[in-house]
């Protein structure tokens, strides 16, 4: 889940609803952006994908008492957040496996220095589920599997960026995972940049400084607003369900 706090209530967005903007990003990008149509199926499965293991959590979202906040994707507890990562994986791998290799190697990555007991289980059992898939590829191109895996990150993150920032964000207040915009990966060698730059040019629009979109595109942020009131009225699973479902519009320009 991914939560915004205002001061009477919480914008809820769902993992999946956030996987599949990154979708829909991939799937306007420029041709040459995308390096050749190898695997290209594959890759933008995984990135559609990518957060299928929230879907059945999200539906029921989980409170923080420590916080007084619903849990969030970044705070959620670890042994719940390992077993929903591997069955993510699991039911990717079950239609495509290079798709599945890219997934498992997005959520090691997020627990490899973890050092919980439930975190390093389930890094050395997705190690050895990347060398069985990766073996069932004689030719597998490292070099080319880090490059769709930089295409899923940057697809993961220009959506994460949508959603962990309120509409027109001044840059003093742009969420931290952000503030010197978004990193890209080596492998991604048709950027000309090593970061990515976004700014807001009103509410519903933005450019950025080296854009790898086909044409403009509208996205259509699909999120919930739970009244804090009705929370602790009502419990945090009954006020976010029958919190009406919202359409916020978002313009990325293609920079043309």
């Amino acid at each position: 889940m991914i939560v915004r706090e205002h001061s009477n209530t919480f914008i809820v967005i769902e993992q999946d609803n956030h996987a599949h903007i990154s979708a829909e990003i991939i799937n306007n990008f420029r041709e040459d952006f995308l390096n050749g149509k190898a695997f290209r199926k594959s890759v933008m499965y995984a990135i559609y994908m990518h957060d299928f293991g929230w879907k059945a959590f999200d539906t029921q979202p989980f409170w923080n008492d420590e916080k007084q906040a619903p849990y969030t994707f970044i705070d959620f507890p670890t042994p719940a957040k390992v077993v929903l990562y591997q069955h993510g994986i699991d039911v990717v791998e079950q239609q495509d496996a290079y798709a599945a290799l890219l997934c498992s190697e997005h959520y090691t990555r997020f627990l490899l220095h973890d050092n919980a007991n439930e975190s390093q289980a389930f890094v050395k059992q997705e190690k050895e589920r990347q060398q069985r898939i990766i073996a069932a590829f004689p030719d597998f191109d490292q070099q080319a599997f880090d490059f769709h895996y930089g295409l899923l990150q940057l697809c993961d993150n220009l959506s994460l960026y949508l959603c962990l920032n309120e509409p027109n964000v001044a840059k003093g207040n742009v969420h931290p995972f952000f503030r010197d915009g978004i990193s890209l990966s080596p492998a991604l060698h048709v950027f000309s940049q090593s970061k990515m730059q976004l700014s807001w040019l009103n509410e519903e629009t933005i450019k950025m400084n080296e854009s790898p979109l086909l044409n403009d595109l509208t996205i259509k942020l699909k999120q919930k607003s739970v009244r804090k009131e009705r929370i602790f009225d009502e419990g945090l699973i009954k006020a976010y369900q029958s919190a009406p479902l919202q359409t916020v519009p978002i313009h990325l320009l293609a920079n043309k």
